[in-house]
């Protein structure tokens, strides 16, 4: 009799898997387990702390790779970043040409190629009041470069969150390689990738 039912219960497990179709999923156990219940991101939920499922990050971490600048969104900070700060990425002629490639992308439409502030934009004056790298008021240097494009100036946005740190030293160099160009200065030396491999 034990056989019988078995043989039965057998049967009829096999018409219930026979019968499913290939298309859909079969017959589920624990479906939390295959269907998630979706949050909102900004949606506001009981079941969080603070009732809202983003959360800003943990007080005092920093995202994976990284690297915190320390000079503050303002003019003490823009002064001393212009003072105090350099460039330690080696001025190569292979960064120079990716410091080159990215300038293209991110600065020339409204700096011009050549650094005049007689970019694409501005010619159809989208954006107005874009000085040249020459600027003698303005003065910039490697400093002050990378502050901006940190921070952002006027209408000028942030860089940071499109580039990386070195990314942003690789524009810093073709910038000022611009501005030495609009002064009339000799080109500075590049320098040999073998002396950096060491």
């Amino acid at each position: 009799m034990k056989s019988l039912f078995t043989i039965l219960l057998i049967a009829f497990c096999m018409t219930l898997i026979s019968c499913s179709d290939k298309r859909e999923r079969n017959y589920q156990y624990f479906p939390d387990m295959y269907e998630s219940i979706p949050y909102d991101t900004y949606g506001a939920y009981d079941i969080f702390q603070d009732g809202q499922q983003a959360k800003k990050p943990g007080e005092g971490t920093i995202s994976r790779g990284f690297t915190p600048y320390e000079y503050d969104d303002d003019s003490e900070g823009y002064a001393l970043a212009k003072a105090e700060l350099k460039n330690e990425v080696p001025y190569t002629e292979e960064h120079l040409a990716k410091g080159k490639e990215l300038y293209t992308i991110y600065c020339a439409t409204c700096h011009g190629d050549n650094g005049k502030g007689k970019g694409y934009l501005v010619e159809r004056e989208k954006i107005l009041g874009v000085p040249s790298y020459d600027d003698q008021g303005r003065a910039i240097t490697e400093g002050s470069v990378y502050h901006v494009m940190w921070h952002g100036i006027n209408t000028m946005g942030s860089y940071a969150s499109q580039m990386d740190n070195k990314e942003l030293w690789l524009v810093d160099h073709y910038v000022m390689k611009l501005k030495a160009e609009l002064e009339g200065k000799a080109p500075r030396e590049l320098e040999l990738e073998s002396e950096f491999k060491k």
